[in-house]
């Protein structure tokens, strides 16, 4: 089992001067999920190198099992630090892609040409294409074969609009993710703020919020004992 997982470049919270990143526990948790379970993992972002961390994620009320094992884990940590250059990388190489989220992918996740295309590439490849809270913002501009969003129709979650505000973060974001994919055509739903929340829709796996990065990871790994 080859797992590709893609990480943000961007580190700029709109115009408040503050920073963001990826989230780590959405990244440490399904790590540790799929490598447990025998995956080889490659890490690759727009930019390549270092991804920058959402520093709310270092706070000590964001951490949890996967966090502490990360922070010991100078290997991973590693190889976070050089990540691949997603221009680089190509579908055929791999058998499913996750990304974490943070809210760095609203920004270049979601027009990030090279990421639009591998996301068509596993989807159209039947491969499975896992994504946890704001990650889904990487499928607001893929298109299915027929040339329609690809979320169209489609079972799914993504952070929602009740946790965007208790974030405080409504006014600071480019788009809110539940809108957005609602007005795709997306069939959204969601579970309570926090709690974790996952839908499944064919190869296409999603998770609301932090809490359900290693649900969703969980599901990854069904869906590729079931395609392999």
């Amino acid at each position: 089992m080859k797992v590709l997982m893609v990480l943000t470049s961007h580190s700029e919270l709109g115009n408040t001067g503050e920073k963001t990143g990826f989230w780590i526990e959405e990244f440490a948790s399904p790590y540790y999920v799929l490598v447990d379970a025998g995956a080889e993992i490659t890490i690759a972002s727009p930019k390549g190198g270092q991804p920058p961390v959402d520093p709310k994620s270092e706070l000590k009320d964001a951490q949890t099992p996967s966090t502490e094992r990360f922070y010991k884990d100078f290997e991973v940590i590693d190889k976070v630090a050089h990540s691949l250059k997603l221009s680089g990388i190509k579908e055929a190489d791999y058998n499913a892609v996750f990304y974490p989220g943070g809210h760095g992918p609203l920004w270049d996740l979601a027009t990030d040409k090279n990421s639009i295309q591998l996301i068509e590439a596993f989807y159209n490849h039947q491969k499975p294409i896992a994504f946890v809270c704001h990650a889904p913002a990487a499928l607001v501009n893929v298109k299915a074969k027929n040339g329609e969003p690809v979320v169209k129709s489609k079972q799914l979650t993504s952070f929602s609009n009740t946790e965007e505000e208790a974030v405080k973060l409504t006014e600071v974001v480019p788009f809110l993710l539940e809108d957005e994919l609602t007005k795709q055509g997306a069939h959204y739903s969601k579970g309570d703020d926090w709690a974790s929340y996952t839908k499944q829709d064919g190869l296409l796996i999603t998770g609301q919020n932090p809490g359900s990065s290693e649900a969703v990871a969980k599901l990854l790994l069904e869906s590729l004992k079931g395609t392999n």
